[in-house]
């Protein structure tokens, strides 16, 4: 009969090792999905400040196109803006093209620009028009023209709006998804340790009494598997910067530490809940209904 009941125990003793596991692989995916989203409008902002818009001199008085430049510098929209005369354009297009026109043509058709980009809140059709109509009567007799990729600024905010709504969609589901996939992990290891918690209160424990250690179990066993789905996903996010190093210039600690902390909240949490709903049920239920 004491052979029993200690093989009783020993079998209602909870496997903590697979809810671990499984808690942090959840948690994982979470935090991957957490940092897309989190980084996805700095991504996107630093896409759209690619975008290079040319003014294009008719003049060629220095004095006039310091100060178009030194204007559109100080104005919120602008940033790197740099003047390009005929000889740096040529080596740009050179660059561009790999390749020297110079051995075929003796003038330089290239025209003096001042080339700027604009900052991704402007970076819309309407925004860029009214930027470029601005300049233009301002310093309409100093400009041929000015030019931007319309084609491209149109396709990058059609597709954000639409990767972004979509994404918002799978993010809402994925939440469900592992705050379900956490709690039944939980509720898992819980269950193997049903008569264990039916033992306890017969002999005369109190709710709090056998729940306490538990709870204390559930904290520790939460912050074990968010510092491993931590630890993983670090390593995951330097090996991506590493593969792509653009990444590298969007990075920003502040919203990883951030993230971090949402999935240390999260696994503790959840974890906590689910282990003391799961103590308090099976502190309701008959002995019978254990089986």
């Amino acid at each position: 009969m004491e052979q029993q009941k200690k093989s009783s125990l020993k079998k209602s003793k909870p496997n903590y090792v697979n809810s671990i596991v499984g808690v942090a692989l959840v948690l994982l995916l979470m935090g991957i999905m957490g940092w897309v989203f989190l980084n996805f409008e700095r991504a996107g902002n630093a896409l759209k400040e690619d975008i290079k818009v040319q003014v294009f001199l008719r003049t060629a008085n220095k004095d006039s196109i310091s100060q178009m430049q030194q204007y559109i510098s100080s104005q919120p929209f602008a940033k790197n803006v740099d003047y390009i005369d005929k000889e740096k354009a040529k080596q740009i297009w050179n660059k561009d093209n790999n390749e020297d026109w110079a051995k075929i043509l003796d003038a330089n058709p290239l025209p003096e620009s001042i080339d700027f980009y604009a900052r991704a809140a402007y970076v819309n059709k309407d925004s860029l028009d009214a930027i470029s109509t601005h300049i233009i009567d301002l310093f309409g007799n100093q400009i041929t023209e000015i030019k931007y990729p319309k084609d491209l600024v149109n396709n990058i905010n059609d597709k954000a709006t639409r990767f972004g709504l979509a994404f918002l969609v799978i993010s809402c589901i994925l939440c469900v998804i592992v705050i379900f996939s956490i709690d039944n992990t939980i509720k898992l290891a819980m269950f193997s340790n049903r008569f264990l918690i039916k033992t306890m209160q017969m002999v005369g424990a109190t709710r709090s009494f056998i729940a306490r250690p538990m709870d204390i179990k559930a904290i520790i066993n939460g912050l074990i598997s968010a510092g491993i789905a931590i630890a993983l996903l670090f390593i995951i996010i330097s090996w991506i910067e590493n593969q792509v190093p653009q990444l590298k210039v969007i990075h920003d600690n502040q919203l990883n530490f951030i993230l971090f902390g949402g999935m240390i909240l999260v696994g503790v949490g959840i974890s906590l809940f689910s282990t003391h709903r799961s103590v308090i049920k099976y502190l309701k239920m008959k002995l019978d209904d254990l089986y």
